[in-house]
Formats: structure tokens, sequence, C-alpha cells
């Protein structure tokens, strides 16, 4: 019975390791390899799982004892251990258990003769070195020695044997003992000279393989120290870049172009960064006793918007075990139920009290206007007029694509092409508003008023040293943009006082006064009340006259394939071939005495201004400059965004610039995204705005390393570059480079001016307020927004206090600029005339912070604030001193939920850089344990699903959002954010991180083109759009709140009218980028090789199987089993009940003729 139940598979294997019989064997080994050569890999799976592996060892060690070596029985186990082998994970440790890694090297020294027989042999060997510790034994038992005697000298004989030689070398050598071990046998100097004779013989290149091979044992031995060390001393750099230059014209030769870049980026000498520190040139003194402490370099995997990255590896650590990844969620049930926790004494909220006036205002009328407001009206004429640009409505707006968009009434934005937009705010007289609205009109006017009077006040030199960035020096090209009389008055003053400089006064006479909610003398004004640690004496232009999108969206850029590749070696040849390397420095923070800008053909650089962000500026060919930039304050890390001017250049001339000390361990310039330039010359000619710029972009690891010493005791970091090259598109003109469209604080500062005087008083309630002041001193402002109540009636007043809350906030990350033009389109939609925006302020009140980290935007950093503290990683106990605006925005919520007016809806506006698209993360207690395979008690476990409507509603409502790519887990890596604290100890249920990509979407109406600033503005009102039809899904609203929403639109239409363009949205979207067309190789230790490839062995052993079928020295061996071998293979092939099951028992019939076979005579 036991042999019936036994499957027939079973049954073959039992018998080949107990049978003595040779045609026995052959036969069963027949069975097995036409097998599995037939169908895929689950075959040889389900061979090994019934212990294929550990008969195939028995055998193989029974064959080996005989006197002479059996080849007809050996080749075909070989072959078999070969294929099976490597599909097995444990198949190391099987051989070690099988005793049979002395046998396979015993076997492969006594077939040296035989080279086909040595070929199988080596083949096995190639699968046993797989294994790390195998692969050790290997080593010592003088496996090396042996393959070195096979490959060397150069031969083109036997080339089969030979590939498979040094294929099995490079996988010994994937061992760094053995790396290391060779190394001091001198194996990598006969191995360069190997190479060498491999590469100049083959002229047709018939041996890619062999070549190929060459190079991966020479990129495994290079990830020991020891290797490069030894590598460098045999001139291999100079042997790998001259090889390299004869392969560059074939792209059949690409495999080994690929590989020897790798090897020689990887071996170039290692160098500290160019700069004494790696901390900041800033440096802030810390309120009360405490000190700026250098943040753990692990620290920048954590990030909320970038996700998890993996720890850089030691390149010396000996052949650890890789770890599974860890997901970092958050399993235990009790710290993801919503639980109110108050950081501070109860008694504190009290002083947020007078941040909410709404909920106190009596609204009484004023009976006379009393000589304080008259005091008040005359306050504000402090300010500079606001420009006339009326709020406009979303209707008839055109879409920034080339292909402009029916016309809608929930589009914002108005049209930057359309000059008769400006509309004077004739309906707006001061005799058709109420005295109360007046009076409130007044007196916040007056606040800011009453600030930038402040400011001068309190630094009086200091605000009236702000200049303005000198301009191009080209008296030709002013004559044709000025009059020829401001020429001179221009040369006169380049870049004088704002103040006294005719200069500013002949610019603003050109500037046209078109570019929405922006004024170049609004900005001046908040300009000069900023305080920086640089003590900022500078304007840059962009900022001081404002930016215009373009009426276009520029598609991704397509990947130039061997991009990567050409700019290593191009930095290689630095190193080979130094001649023309200038190394001069042109700016420098650390040591302004030794820039020398003055230098001719040569490009001057700045960035002291407004969240400009460049240390230094390094001239290493005439066209091509290397750039490093500055630290966050405080700290030593967080490099990513940079802001800078760049002037004196020639026309159409690729100039190349590499940002040699990035961080992250890859990006979104690897996958079409470009930085943004602005020209004064465009700008100046009326075309002022920041566009999409660069080519040749690609994002690699360098041979930049941080000492201990310079990087304040972290050790070992690596640094990436971001390189890239530009035409500039006129000569001698003054440029700015930029990471991201840049939106500084003063932008903002000014902005909320121009809302606050431009606003309706008698529809829009609003009121700006200082949250805090700053480390540095800067006012973080906080705005509330709602409608006017309708009268002054009881149950009017009683609607307007108790509309439900919704709290915005934004760039609590410096470097994220693309949030803060998110929240601009936010508030120019909350503000504007639109009927959807004027029911949804009837419908909340909304509290906003649009800048929550002011100190880091304006000094330029990327991630941290002043006290060099990500301030997203402080909400659980933010310390009042070191983090006051988030010690008093969660001070603020905790107020709201303590007199029971927690916000509906809490979102935090940030920008992603390693994922495309615009999508929420939330926070949901199933679907984190769901995903952390967890059993879910759903009786015990109760959640509600509202924390996905808004999501869902934005996915059809806003072209850049993505659902599929939204996420609600919730990790312990993000326990201190804004998120997940607001949602567990606030309570709110509905709390939200919401993500814009830097580069651009991958599915709908932006499909495959760059976000620019007004579809990120248009996000931002697309976003409100959301909240109104949430409002509409989800609360009970009035008869008149519904009728308004029925004359405005059709909630179902408004959901399903972007079918067309959402119809992709429902494809699944991952966290990883697709593949570059060429390989992206950062880790030295990297296998993307195509080493464990089964097909690659499978080919190989196959071409030589049909090589030897076609001997004649083989027929008369294979003679005598074809007929029993078919029979045999028929038989078992039959007793298959279905064609699609591939290993089911034989029959007892067939049982019982295999008995047969097996008595039966030769």
């Amino acid at each position: 019975m036991a042999e019936q139940e036994a499957s027939g598979l079973q049954v073959l294997l039992s018998t080949l390791q107990s049978s003595h019989d040779k045609d026995v064997i052959l036969n069963i080994l027949s069975v097995l390899t036409d097998l599995l050569s037939l169908g895929t890999g689950r075959r040889i799976h389900y061979v090994i799982s019934k212990g294929g592996s550990e008969a195939l060892l028995q055998a193989l060690t029974a064959a080996a004892h005989t006197e002479p070596p059996d080849h007809s029985t050996l080749l075909p186990l070989l072959r078999l251990l070969a294929r099976v082998g490597q599909r097995d994970r444990k198949f190391g440790l099987k051989v070690q258990k099988a005793e049979a890694t002395d046998i396979i090297l015993s076997l492969a020294r006594r077939s040296l003769g035989y080279h086909l027989l040595l070929t199988h042999c080596l083949w096995v060997l190639r699968v046993c070195a797989s294994n790390v510790t195998s692969g050790a034994t290997l080593g010592v038992n003088g496996a090396m020695e042996l393959l070195f005697k096979v490959i060397t000298p150069y031969s083109k004989r036997h080339v089969r044997t030979v590939r498979a030689a040094i294929e099995a070398l490079a996988a010994l050598l994937k061992s760094k003992s053995n790396s290391r071990r060779a190394v001091t046998r001198g194996y990598l100097d006969g191995l360069l000279r190997l190479y060498q004779d491999w590469h100049h013989n083959d002229v047709s290149n018939n041996y890619i393989y062999i070549r190929r091979g060459l190079l991966l044992c020479l990129k495994h031995i290079t990830n020991v120290q020891l290797g490069r060390e030894t590598f460098l001393g045999c001139r291999g750099m100079d042997i790998l870049f001259t090889t390299v230059q004869d392969c560059l014209s074939c792209k059949n030769l690409d495999p080994i172009i690929t590989i020897a870049t790798q090897i020689l980026r990887k071996c170039y000498p290692k160098e500290p960064l160019p700069v004494p520190t790696a901390r900041s040139f800033y440096c802030f003194p810390l309120p009360g006793n405490a000190k700026a402490e250098s943040p753990c370099e692990g620290s920048e995997g954590d990030y909320e918007s970038d996700g998890d990255e993996e720890a850089e590896k030691n390149l010396d650590n000996e052949d650890a075990e890789s770890k599974e990844e860890d997901y970092d969620l958050e399993t235990d049930v009790n710290k993801l139920r919503s639980r109110p926790v108050l950081d501070r004494p109860e008694g504190e909220l009290g002083q947020y009290e007078a941040m909410c006036p709404e909920l106190a205002h009596n609204f009484q009328e004023i009976e006379s206007e009393s000589e304080k407001e008259k005091t008040l009206e005359d306050r504000t004429e402090s300010l500079p007029s606001a420009p006339s640009h009326f709020i406009p409505s979303a209707v008839s707006v055109k879409h920034p694509n080339c292909r402009w968009r029916n016309q809608s009434l929930t589009e914002m934005g108005p049209d930057p092409g359309q000059k008769d937009f400006q509309v004077p705010l004739q309906s707006w007289t001061k005799e058709e508003e109420s005295r109360w609205d007046q009076t409130d009109e007044k007196r916040d006017i007056a606040e800011t008023a009453r600030d930038a009077d402040s400011c001068e006040e309190e630094d009086p030199a200091r605000s009236h040293m702000l200049t303005l960035r000198p301009l191009p020096k080209d008296a030709a090209w002013y004559k044709k943009v000025f009059c020829s009389e401001c020429e001179a008055a221009i040369n006169s003053y380049p870049g004088g006082r704002l103040e006294s400089s005719d200069t500013v006064t002949n610019l603003l006479e050109k500037h046209q006064g078109d570019i929405p909610f922006h004024s170049p003398l609004f900005y001046i004004t908040r300009a000069k009340c900023v305080k920086s640690i640089p003590n900022y004496k500078d304007l840059a232009f962009p900022d001081f006259w404002g930016h215009q999108p373009p009426p276009f969206s520029k598609p991704m850029l397509e990947r130039k394939y061997g991009v990567q590749r050409d700019k290593v070696l191009d930095d290689v040849r630095r190193l080979i071939q130094p001649d023309d390397v200038i190394g001069r420095t042109v700016f420098d923070l650390d040591e302004p005495s030794h820039s020398s800008p003055a230098a001719p053909g040569c490009l001057t650089f700045f960035s002291k201004f407004e969240s400009g962000n460049l240390r230094k500026a390094i001239q290493v060919r005439e066209f091509e400059y290397d750039l490093i930039m500055n630290a966050d304050v405080n700290s030593n890390q967080h490099h990513q965004w940079f802001y800078f001017e760049v002037r004196d250049m020639k026309l159409a001339v690729p100039y190349r610039f590499n940002i040699i000390n990035c961080e992250k361990l890859n990006s979104q310039f690897n996958y079409g995204m470009q930085l943004v330039m602005y020209s004064v010359k465009e700008a100046l000619q009326g075309r002022p705005r920041w566009l999409r710029a660069g080519h040749d972009i690609c994002y690699y690891k360098n041979h930049y390393h941080c000492g201990a010493a310079a990087g304040g005791g972290v050790r070992g970091k690596c640094y990436y570059t971001l390189t890239f090259s530009i035409k500039f598109p006129h000569k001698d003109d003054v440029c700015y480079l930029a990471y991201h469209y840049p939106y500084t604080y003063s932008t903002m500062m000014s902005h909320l001016d121009i809302l606050e005087q431009n606003r309706n008083p008698k529809k829009v309630y609003w009121r700006q307020q200082t949250l805090c002041q700053t480390l540095g001193g800067n006012p973080c402002p906080l705005l509330t927004i709602t409608a006017m109540p309708d009268s002054k009636k009881r149950d009017d007043l009683e609607q307007f206090c108790n509309r439900p809350y919704v709290f915005l906030m934004a760039r609590v990350h410096p470097g994220e600029s693309n949030a803060s033009w998110v929240m601009k389109g936010t508030l120019e939609f909350l503000v504007s005339s639109d009927p959807i925006a004027d029911l949804l302020r009837k419908c909340f009140i909304f509290k906003i912070i649009p800048m929550l980290n002011p100190d880091g935007v304006i000094n330029g950093n990327h991630r941290c604030s002043l006290s060099g503290d990500d301030l997203n990683r402080q909400w659980l106990t933010p310390s009042s001193q070191l983090h006051p605006t988030i010690y008093h925005a969660k001070g603020l919520l905790c107020y709201l939920r303590s007199i029971g007016r927690a916000p509906l809806v809490f979102c935090d506006y940030h920008g992603h850089s390693q994922k495309k698209n615009v999508f929420l993360y939330g926070c949901s207690i199933k679907e984190t344990l769901w995903q952390a395979g967890c059993t879910v008690d759903t009786a015990v476990i109760t959640e509600d699903v509202g924390y996905r409507t808004l999501p869902k509603i934005l996915d059809k409502v806003a072209p850049a959002f993505v659902m599929n790519s939204c996420s609600f887990l919730v990790e312990k890596s993000r326990e201190s954010t804004a998120r997940v604290v607001v949602w567990k100890e606030v309570g709110v249920l509905r709390s939200y991180t919401m993500e814009s990509t830097y580069c651009g979407c991958t599915h709908g109406l932006y499909k495959g083109l760059q976000l620019g600033t007004q579809e990120l503005e248009e996000m931002g009102s697309k976003f409100c759009l959301g909240l109104l039809i949430l409002h509409l899904k989800s609360l009970p609203c009035s008869k008149e709140v519904m009728a308004q929403a029925a004359l405005l639109l059709d909630l179902e239409e408004e959901i399903t009218d972007r079918t067309q363009r959402s119809c992709s949205n429902s494809c699944l979207e991952t966290d990883d980028e697709p593949p570059c067309v060429e390989e992206l190789d950062y880790d030295t230790d990297s296998c993307s090789d195509g080493e464990g490839d089964f097909s690659e062995l499978d080919q190989e052993i196959q071409e030589c199987l049909s090589w030897v079928e076609g001997q004649t020295e083989d027929e008369g061996a294979t003679m005598g089993q074809t007929c029993s071998s078919k029979a045999l293979r028929g038989l078992y092939m039959s007793s298959q009940p279905g064609s699609k099951s591939t290993a089911l028992p034989l029959s007892p019939t067939a049982l019982g003729v295999y008995s047969g076979f097996e008595s039966s005579p030769a």
C-alpha cells in the first residue's frame, strides 16, 4: 500500500538513489531531463520539494567513485544538478550535508583533460558557490586555483569550458573572504591582464560573455577595500577606462560598458567634500541650555514625504544575510486607538481662545464712526496700495496645457494671457459696506501696517539696507527694452539701494502689473521686515518681479540612453586625464576671499538672498562646475533644496552643473523631472516665469564621502551627484536656478496682504493673526476664513458660530515649495467670488497656517527649523522654546477639541520627492493591521471608513490626484507626525498629509506632464471643491444649502464628468519607479548584473546539450538507452490524468511496467 500511495516521481528518485544498474540510472536521468526541460520552473520546484536535490547529490557521490569516471552517467547527472541546484535556495546546505563539496571539486580536478566533463563540473561549482558558506569552503579547498588554471593563459580553445570557469569564479568571488584571498594571491592583476587580452583579440565581439564574466570577477573583488586599493595600484582605472572607450560605439557591448562603468565609479578614490565641515555654514544659538545636536544619519529615511529608505551597506561587511524588509507598521491596537492626550497643563489652553474670535464675534452695528476708527483708516495708508486684481470667479478660465480645457464653473485661477483680467473693484466701495465691516477691515489692515512699522522701529538700519541684485550688463540690449534715457540710469545704479535707485523706478514702470496677486512694492515692504541669520541685504529678482505661469505644461524629460554612464566616465576622466581640469573656486561662503568671480570666461554665482542655497561653486572645466549645497542650519545633512543666481554666461553653450553632496538614494531627476530656471532678460521682455529646464539629467552615487571630523561624528556617509546641462537663452543674462518653483516667506506675507485688501468684506470673514514668533523672530501667521453671516439675526449668528472647522497648514518642510503653491491655490479660491467658494465658506470655518516653518524657508533649509529638528517629528512633545510653531499649532487644535469643536478635516500640505502624482496619507487601524498580517476581529475593532471619502472625491474632481497612490497605514516611525498625532490625540478621523509631486503625473489629464505652479494651485482649489462635496455627502445640510448646491453643481455629474480623464486612475499605483533604460546601480554590492538569472545558465546547458547530441563520439553511448527511455517517458506522461498537472502519482499498472523494465535485459 505504501508503494501504491507513493508518487511516480518519488519512486523514480528513490530508485535513482538505490539502484546500481547503469541502464536504469540512465533511463531515470533521461526521464528527469525531459520532464524538467518542459514547462516552467514549477516542475523543478516540485522535484526539489520531493527531495530531488538530495537524490541527485547521492547519485553523484556514487558515480564519482567509479574508476574510470563514467561520462555517460556523470554528464546528465551534472546537468540536472546545475538546473535544479540554481533554483534550490538550500542547495549549498544540502551539498555540505551530503559532503559533496570535495567530491565535485575532486571530480573537476580529475577532468582537466576532459573538457566536456569539466564544463559540467564547473556548472555545478558555480551553483554551489552561490551559497556563502559552500562558496567559502570551496575557496579554502583550492577552487580558485583550479579555476585560474582553466582560464589562463589566454586561449580561444575550449571557450565553453573557459566561460563556465570564469562564471564559476565570479560566483566564488561574491564571498568577500574569497575576494581577499584572490587579492593576496595576486589574481586581480592576472584578471586585468586576461581581460585586456580578450578585449584586444575579440575583434569581432564573438566572446562578449567571457569579457563580461571577467568584469564580474573584478566587480566582486573590488567590493572589499583591499581589492579597490589593489585595483588602483594595478592601474585598473586606466585599463578599464581605455577599453570602455573602444566599446562605446557598439550598442551590443552595453553589458560590458555597464559593468565596467560600475567598477570605475566604485573604485574612484574616495575624497572628502571640499568644505571645512559638513555642518551648515550658518549657526543659530538656541535658547536656554538647548544645544544643536547632530542628527543621526539614519534619520533621513524616516521621512513622512519620502518613504523608507535603506541604509547604506558597509562595503566590508562580511557576507551578511539580507534582512527581510521591515514595514514598520504599528500592530499594537492600544497605540492605534484614538486617545485624547494633553501634553501641557489644561489651564494653558485658555490662551488660544483669542485665536478664535469668530466664536465670540457679536457683529453689533456701530452707530457712529469714532476717532479711533479714523486713526485706523489713516494708518492703512502706510502700506502700498494693492494692485487692482479682481479676485476672480472660476468662470471661463483656460488651462495652461497646450490643449485648452472646457469651461467649467469649478475651474480656478486667472489666465495670465488675458490682459482684460484686471477688473477694478468698482462694486467694493466704502459706501456700500456696513460700518461694522469697515471697522473689522481697517483693524486688520492696520495690524499689517503696524507690523511693518514695528519692523522699522526695531531695526531701522536693517530695513533700509535691502538692495535688488544687479541686472544684466548689456547696454545694447537695454536700448531695446528701455528707452535710451533709462539706459544711463540703469548703468549708473546697478543694484543700488531700493529707496533711492532709479533702477527700481524704471523697473516698476516697466512692470505691467499683470501677474495675479503679486506686487513688487508689497514684496519689498514685507522683505524689509524679514529676519535671517545671514542678514540678507539682497533681493532675488524673480521674487521681486513675480512669476507668471506659462500657457503650456512641459512633458516629463525623456531619459537619454546611456546618460548616467557618460557622466560617470566624464568624472573618471578627471582622474585619468586631468590636463583640462581647472579646479578654480568661484564662489565660497566659507572663504569669500578664496573666490575668483572676476575670472574671464567664468560664471558668477550668488545665493545670499531669501531661500537661497549655494555654499560653494568650483569651476572644473571651461563649461563645467561642481556645486555644493549648504546643510540645514544647525545640522550636517538634508542637502536637496537649491536656489542660486548665475550670470555672465555665453549664448547657446551647454553648461554642465554637478551638485555633488546630495544624500537621497534615488531621485525623480532619474525619471523625467527637471529643475526650474528664471531669466531676468526674459522677464523684462514680458515673459516673467519659472520654466522647467535642463537636459542630460541624471542622479548617481559619486566618490565623495563624509569623514567623522567633518561630519560632526557621522562617519562614512556617501554622497550622490545630481548632474544637468543647461543652454541659457541669452548672452550675459542673469538667471536663477532652483530645485523647484521657489515660494519665499516674503512672497507668502505679501500675498496675504493682497488677498486681505482685495477680498469682498461683505462676504468674506478674514482675520489674520500671529500664531507665535519663530525662533528667528519672524511672525507665523494664522488665518481664519469663513463667510460673513447673512444678517445679524440670532439664527444667522448661531449658524456662523456653529460651522464645523477645517484645519489646514503647509510648508513645515522648507524645501517643499510645491506645498506653498497648493496652499496659494486654496487661499485664492477661498476668498474668491466663485459661487462655490461662497457656499463653501458658509459650510466651514477655515483655520489656516500657510507656512509652519518660516525660519527654514527664509534661510534656505530643506527640512529643518533653526533648531536643526524636523518639525514634523515633534508633534508628540513639542518644545515651546525650540518648536514654537508646532507647540502652538497643537495647542490650538487641543483647545478646539476641549470645547467640542475638533476639526472635521485636518490636512498638512507636503511635497514628495520620490513619487509622482498628488495623493493623501491617512490613518486607519484596520488597514494597518491587515497590511501587517494581523488577525482583525471586526466585532471588537470598529472603524468609520469615512476617512476614504475625501480622497475618493478628489480622485474624481482633481486631475492631478490619484486615489491608488494613497495610503492609510500607520507606521511606528510616523507616530510623531502631525497626521498621526492629530488623528490619535485630537480625535480627527479625517487627518491627512497631502503629498504633491515635484515631478509630474502618470495618470489622467496630466499624464506624462510635469506639474507647474498653475496645476499645483488648481490642486489647492480642487481640494476646496472636495471639501464642499464631502460636506454635502457626509453632514446634515439645511434645505437652503442643498438648494444652492443643486444650482451650482450636480454632485453625480461632478463626480463622473471626468470619467475619460480618470479611467486610467484605476490602475494599480506602486511606490517604485519602473527601471530606467539603463541600469541604476547605486550599491556596490548590487547583484543586478544578471548573475541571478536562471535562463542564462539554462540556455548555456541547453546549447551544450545540443552540441553533445550532435557529436558522433556520443552516439554509441546514447543508442542503447533511446528506446527504453522513450518508452518509460511515455508511460510516465500517460499516467497523468490532466495536462495541467505537473506531478501526479503513477498508476499501479505503470509501476508494474516499471518493474518489468528494471529486470529487462539491456
